[in-house]
């Protein structure tokens, strides 16, 4: 103040606030401090001198001068409540010092030193009003009453065993002529045994005194604390959490009763400095009470539809993935909530179910709870997707993660018969898109084999069972064509649109998935949906290439890749990782909005596989081309990447026998402008390119096969 750093006094003063608010409950018991009274006077006193003094703000810099607008109408406001105290004070200043100094006399009672006394009765009001460091110091004390009561005492107790100063002088003056060197003065003296008895029974004396005035203290705590605010805490030792208790003791267990606690759990639900962990265990506890209470399985099913919700919330960050205890969990509760909805055909859920309509208790008329099941199982779909995001794809972590898909799969299930029974449509077309999602990229190896060969040839009952199930593709046709006529979002219908494209060309049924492309004109607005929607759409055009590829349709194949492995960005497209990019084109908060898009890698197409058929379909197609337009001046490319790689190629001094993949097609390639159809054939196809790329095919043969006779056409077209 003295240096006018409003700023400073602003910081003080809202610290002050916080101070004062922490101290409430004592503030109420003892009434509110003159010292804090005679603060906020003769701040809102200072600050309007300052306000008045129109010269000394122009010379104020800008955040004093901003600093001294806000804490003066802050202490304004502040003051209102205050303003009896305030006028009193203003009334008698001198009286109102002088009480608080007696109510700092009153509360020390542990002292003893008169020196103290004295020193306080020395300093006058006017002197005690100029101190503002002096009033936090007795405010701090006024707050901290019960340590300093204990200092004092043990300050009190230490004197025990020294006495006044003029004794200790008598004593050394006497002392002086016992010892012949100053040395010997200070020597470890070996005192008698009655000596010694003496002062063991001293320190008995002092520890029992301690002891005594320690348990004194804590019964007085005890009675003061009859409300049950306050709890003594033994420091040092470790306490045995007890469970909380739910209800005071004789306090009848009904709905209203369990209900009002639950509303109170869900209140700090995702405030600042909950435990959520304790807030699970809480609601946990409460479905025990419900059931010991026999309250019927509405309010159990209320409680554990809380539970699920509150361990979704348990990562506060977006993120971060569920712990695998905490997964476990959740799934083991959505089974258990499914089990409950099964079992009673009178319970009906919903989203639209007001609060104040839920019947929880009348089991005459059907149960009605406000929430949504299949809320609770995307928000689970959703998090399986994180975990496996998270986890490193080449660890046995993620294959025991990926086998908690069949169970997630298996809850899917059977929310989709329960919805199918009791949902809207909307919910229907909902469910079945998680049933497509985690259907649409799994090849089905047993329809292929009975494609292949007769169902009896299976060796096992097991196998004979999973043959006679459902076809994938009847699975697909099913669910897709329910929301092709039901949905009424077109977010969902574009997605089950991709994904039966995606499977009918996973499976080589390459007219189906090119006429249902053609049919939704999907590739005329997809530059409009968003960024999931997007790499879906990515993913289906590559598996609709490679499947054109597999049927020997190398135009098409060569067409349906070519946005893709032109951009040079297919990695990014696919969803399958980032690229390294400079912090201008993308910033950290982008780059973790982009990792939570990113494909799980059981989903994952292969890059080399999709580049190889890229470059094999180019290569089909350039250098026929190249041969028949060699003298064209207005010869253009087809594909840039393939004349990139060609171009790669030529620059190398040394030319070796070829190691990568690139290397093996352009080595191919120049074969080919030589018209040498089985230099070509072997450059393409062989042992290491085998294991590379054709072998991933599941009829590998068929289509090695097919290169075989293409590569002979073209050559022989080149050649000519």
């Amino acid at each position: 103040m003295k240096i006018r750093d409003v700023t400073k006094c602003l910081e003080e003063f809202e610290l002050l606030g916080k101070a004062y608010g922490k101290a409430k409950s004592i503030v109420d018991k003892e009434g509110v401090p003159h010292f804090y009274i005679r603060i906020l006077a003769d701040l809102e006193d200072y600050l309007n001198e300052l306000w008045e003094d129109k010269e000394g703000k122009k010379k104020m810099n800008k955040n004093n001068a901003k600093a001294l607008s806000t804490l003066r109408q802050k202490i304004r406001k502040y003051n209102r409540d205050y303003e009896t105290q305030i006028t009193a004070y203003r009334q008698n200043p001198e009286l109102s010092a002088d009480e608080d100094e007696d109510k700092k006399t009153d509360d020390s009672e542990g002292s003893s030193s008169s020196s103290e006394d004295d020193d306080d009765e020395g300093i006058s009001a006017a002197a005690f009003l100029k101190k503002k460091e002096g009033a936090l110091e007795s405010r701090s004390k006024f707050l901290k009453k019960i340590e300093d009561e204990d200092e004092e005492e043990e300050e009190s107790e230490d004197e025990d065993w020294g006495s006044s100063d003029s004794e200790s002088d008598s004593e050394s003056d006497e002392d002086e002529g016992k010892y012949t060197s100053l040395a010997s003065k200070f020597l470890k003296k070996v005192g008698t045994e009655e000596e010694k008895r003496i002062l063991e029974k001293k320190k008995e004396d002092k520890a029992k005194k301690k002891q005594d005035r320690k348990s004194k203290k804590y019964e007085d705590d005890e009675d003061d604390n009859e409300g049950g605010e306050w709890e003594k805490v033994k420091g040092g030792v470790p306490l045995v959490k007890e469970k909380p208790k739910m209800f005071a003791k004789g306090t009848e267990i009904n709905h209203a009763v369990v209900v009002k606690k639950l509303n109170e759990i869900l209140q700090a639900r995702g405030k600042k400095g909950t435990d959520r962990a304790a807030q699970i265990d809480l609601l946990q506890l409460l479905v025990g009470i419900a059931a010991e209470n026999n309250l019927g399985i509405a309010i159990d099913l209320k409680i554990k539809f809380n539970i699920v919700a509150s361990l979704y919330d348990y990562n506060p960050n977006l993120a971060t993935y569920m712990k695998p205890e905490m997964w476990q969990k959740c799934l083991s509760s959505i089974d258990e909530l499914l089990d409950i909805l099964f079992a009673h055909d009178n319970i009906f859920i919903g989203q639209n179910i007001a609060e104040d309509s839920e019947n929880l208790a009348n089991a005459e008329q059907p149960l009605r709870i406000r929430g949504c099941i299949l809320t609770l199982v995307e928000r689970m779909d959703e998090e399986f997707v994180k975990i496996m995001q998270n986890t490193d794809p080449h660890s046995q972590e993620y294959v025991d993660h990926l086998k908690d898909e069949a169970r997630v799969c298996k809850i899917i299930e059977r929310v989709q018969t329960y919805l199918q029974e009791k949902g809207t449509t909307d919910e229907i077309c909902r469910v079945y898109l998680r049933c497509i999602l985690h259907t649409y990229y799994k090849f089905d190896y047993k329809a292929h084999q009975r494609q292949q060969g007769p169902a009896g040839d299976s060796k096992s009952e097991q196998d004979q069972a999973e043959n006679e199930g459902e076809d994938s593709a009847v699975l697909m046709e099913r669910l897709c064509k329910f929301i092709y006529a039901k949905d009424r979002t077109d977010r969902i219908r574009t997605c089950a649109i991709l994904c039966h494209i995606y499977h009918h060309a996973l499976h080589d049924r390459w007219y189906q998935a090119r006429d249902l492309m053609l049919m939704s004109h999907l590739q005329d607005n997809i530059q409009h949906a968003d960024p999931p929607v997007q790499i879906l759409y990515n993913r289906t055009m590559v598996q609709l290439g490679i499947c054109a590829f597999r049927q020997g349709l190398i135009k098409d194949a060569h067409n349906a890749l070519l946005d893709i492995q032109s951009s040079g960005r297919a990695k990014e497209l696919l969803g399958q990782g980032l690229l390294m990019r400079s912090m201008q084109e993308r910033n950290q908060e982008q780059e973790k909005i982009e990792k939570r898009r990113q494909v799980p890698f059981h989903m994952h197409i292969n890059l080399e596989l999709l580049e190889c058929v890229y470059l094999v379909s180019a290569m089909l197609l350039e250098i026929p081309y190249m041969a028949a337009h060699e003298f064209d001046a207005r010869r253009r490319m087809i594909s840039k990447q393939f004349h990139h790689q060609l171009r790669v190629g030529e620059r190398q001094p040394l030319l070796g026998p070829p190691e990568s993949m690139r290397e093996h097609v352009v080595a191919a390639s120049k074969a080919m402008k030589m018209g040498d159809w089985k230099t070509c054939h072997r450059f393409i196809v062989n042992e290491k390119m085998n294991g590379k790329v054709w072998d991933l095919f599941p009829e590998a043969d068929k289509v090695r096969s097919m290169l075989v006779r293409k590569i002979q056409e073209e050559s022989l077209r080149t050649y000519l």
